[in-house]
């Protein structure tokens, strides 16, 4: 009895040792969309009144849960009755992957005129304004939260697709949490790091100091975070875009060695060129959209 307790606990030991190891594995195949969902998260939740950004980060993030509750059961049925769908879901995110990367490129080359917001402040709205125009841009950031959730999440599973269905299911939802606590986390220190400067600069009383000093590069490195965060958003989704073609479409898979070149770079060539040739073809729609609407 004692042994079959023991030959019970060195089991468990063992799944969750390899669970550990393919963790970390689905982890470093979704950096690029947590990193990307990090500049995106970090953006929405920017341009509120101080007093504000916290609880509207919370209001997203909880909304971001309720998004993983929902997607993470549908994946695993998929991945029970109908594994070929993981993988379909997966290339048809690569594709929309490499779409928003190809995109973000074409309008930093080709830079589009937006009208700037003056932000949320009680400033320029009143109260009720205020609110009202907090929960579109909340409901707006679950949104897009639910796409980048759906992308994690099969991918994350897409790593594990040939491991047992209870393996499937820890791994892919420690990633899950992960995207949820860790991300919004990260974007709560990111969007409060103006503000724990002035803090520091109001704190010290003297022209010189080594608060005043920390305050100030606090302060001026809030905007060039944000940006180096969706510049390298940007390449990581090109590269896992990429990747996703590379690892399940056979063509794409066997052309690295033809060419000889690195798979890093195949992946990224790959994820590119796909990326803009659907980026070409959604300009051509609207552009025919467009002309039936004129008519």
């Amino acid at each position: 009895m004692a042994s079959g307790f023991f030959v019970l606990l060195d089991d468990i030991a063992a799944i969750m040792d390899d669970v550990a190891v393919m963790s970390k594995i689905a982890a470093k195949k979704t950096a690029g969309i947590l990193g990307d969902d990090l500049a995106v998260n970090a953006e929405k939740a920017s341009g509120f009144a101080s007093s504000r950004e916290l609880p509207v980060l919370w209001a997203i993030s909880k909304g971001s849960l309720l998004n993983k509750i929902i997607i993470l059961p549908i994946a695993f049925l998929l991945s029970a009755f109908l594994p070929v769908a993981i993988i379909v879901i997966l290339v048809l995110g690569g594709l929309f992957l490499a779409y928003e990367g190809a995109e973000k490129i074409y309008e930093f080359i080709f830079p589009h005129s937006h009208e700037k917001s003056a932000g949320i402040t009680a400033e320029n709205l009143t109260e009720e304004e205020i609110l009202e125009a907090e929960k579109g841009k909340v409901k707006s950031a679950i949104v897009t939260d639910f796409i980048l959730s759906v992308e994690i999440v099969i991918i994350a599973l897409g790593t594990v697709i040939d491991e047992p269905l209870i393996q499937q299911i820890i791994v892919t939802s420690i990633i899950a949490l992960i995207a949820t606590i860790g991300v919004y986390g990260i974007v709560a220190l990111i969007v409060r790091m103006d503000e724990a400067g002035y803090k520091l600069i109001k704190f010290s009383k003297k022209e010189k100091s080594l608060s005043k000093f920390i305050g100030n590069i606090l302060v001026k490195a809030l905007p060039i975070v944000i940006k180096s965060l969706t510049v390298i958003g940007t390449i990581a989704l090109i590269l896992v875009a990429g990747g996703i073609f590379v690892h399940y479409i056979p063509f794409f898979h066997h052309l690295s060695p033809k060419i000889n070149i690195p798979v890093i770079i195949n992946e990224f060539v790959v994820g590119i060129v796909l990326g803009f040739g659907v980026l070409a073809i959604v300009n051509l729609i609207k552009k025919i959209f467009k002309k039936k609407e004129i008519a």
